[in-house]
Formats: structure tokens, sequence, C-alpha cells
């Protein structure tokens, strides 16, 4: 039996963001994703909406059909 998992190649909040301390966020999300680590990827709060931001991720946990991903936000463009 397969499990499904989904590459993203942008974070988006949806504005459920959780502030972790200065610059690092976690975000959960339902089902299992994977992003790529270490590397710029841009945060955008919708999937169709203006790129808000840049961050890092630095770490990504699945368990029980979620994934919770730690970012360090790197460059804020807005705000709102």
């Amino acid at each position: 039996m397969g499990m499904p998992l989904e590459l993203n190649t942008m974070i988006v909040t949806k504005g459920n963001e959780k502030r972790v301390t200065d610059n690092i966020f976690q975000i959960e999300k339902k089902g299992y994703r994977l992003y790529p680590l270490d590397i710029p990827l841009n945060i955008h709060k919708t999937k169709t909406g203006e790129c808000i931001g840049t961050a890092v991720v630095r770490k990504v946990e699945m368990e029980q059909e979620k994934t919770i991903v730690t970012y360090e936000l790197t460059k804020l463009h807005s705000t709102n």
C-alpha cells in the first residue's frame, strides 16, 4: 500500500504560522509533505497570492498524516 506524498517548493501559510522564536516559525499541514531543506523558498499566504517573503526550511516532521515545518524567515516583503 502506498503513502501519498506531496513535494512542495514554496511555503503557503494561509495565516496559520506560529512564531517559535525571533525569526523561527512553524506551520502544520495536513498530509505528508516534503520540502527542500537549507535553501531559500518563497512564502505565500495563499497558493496563488503574492510572495510575502523568503524562508529556509530547517526541519520537517511527518507523523499521523500531518507535517510540521519549521522554517527561518530570512526576508520579509510585506506584513499584510
